[in-house]
């Protein structure tokens, strides 16, 4: 696939230090390993101009029901041309009949209605180091055996079975789970991401179970710089920001195809893995 000297192929392993290397033009936090994190769920491809990687994009296929489309990025030398054009219709091929999903920019966001999307809330990010909290009871960290079974949990807020997902955050972290009368209530994934640290998925039965699970991790990770994103449709914004994670932008989730989950589904989704994979 080529529009002029521009190329499209298969995003490789060996692509990875020269993706890092857009990010940190665009002043995204991602570092190699973050990018490899998606990578290893995805069906990526970047754009190759003389040898040289100037634009990237993935498609993280969850089983045939949806796909989160993310990390676009065009080298700023190159903008304006198309490019990011042609490197979105190469991820919806690669997506398929499925609904797709994902978290755009002010930007972004003319680029992506005219191909479909519509915008369905706000994203807000929130980082910063985190305050001191008291401990919760009933929360504690779960061994990486239960990934199945938050990953059947989590189907029930985001629409759409995330179980590889879900084996790889236990491979490269860990959940903490509050149990209130033997079930599952409410669970958050940890994971070293840019700066610092990300929590999410946090995933559970409503807002004082989500404040729960993350108020065992800011007291597990006390002065350690986190990040967090929420819908703001959750209420979580405040909160966040009264235990030193300061707002600090976000963007517009959108979608194209599907519907939204059920608004009587058990589990809600109160924080995203990444506003890459939702």
């Amino acid at each position: 696939m080529q529009a002029g000297q521009i190329e499209i192929q298969e995003f490789r392993p060996e692509h990875l230090d020269a993706a890092a290397g857009l990010s940190r033009q665009a002043d995204w936090p991602h570092r190699k390993e973050d990018w490899a994190f998606v990578l290893s769920l995805s069906r990526g491809f970047v754009a190759v101009e003389n040898g040289r990687v100037v634009g990237t994009t993935m498609a993280t296929l969850f089983a045939d029901a949806c796909a989160c489309i993310n990390m676009v990025i065009v080298d700023q030398s190159m903008r304006g041309h198309g490019l990011g054009r042609t490197l979105m219709n190469t991820a919806l091929e690669a997506a398929g009949p499925r609904e797709c999903r994902l978290v755009a920019t002010d930007e972004g966001r003319p680029l992506y209605e005219k191909m479909g999307f519509v915008a369905t809330g706000e994203v807000l990010q929130h980082h910063g180091h985190v305050a001191p909290v008291d401990r919760p009871a009933g929360v504690e960290w779960a061994d990486a055996t239960i990934a199945a079974e938050l990953a059947a949990l989590d189907r029930q807020a985001f629409g759409a079975d995330r179980t590889a997902l879900f084996a790889e955050l236990a491979r490269q972290g860990r959940f903490a789970v509050l149990r209130k009368d033997g079930a599952i209530a409410a669970f958050a994934g940890l994971r070293a991401f840019g700066r610092g640290e990300v929590a999410g998925p946090v995933v559970a039965t409503d807002i004082e179970a989500a404040k729960a699970v993350l108020s065992f991790i800011f007291a597990e990770r006390t002065g350690a710089f986190l990040r967090v994103d929420t819908d703001a449709k959750t209420g979580l914004a405040s909160w966040l920001a009264g235990h030193g994670l300061a707002h600090a932008g976000g963007g517009l989730p959108m979608r194209r195809g599907g519907g939204a989950p059920s608004a009587a589904a058990p589990m809600t989704t109160f924080a995203l893995t990444s506003q890459a994979l939702g």
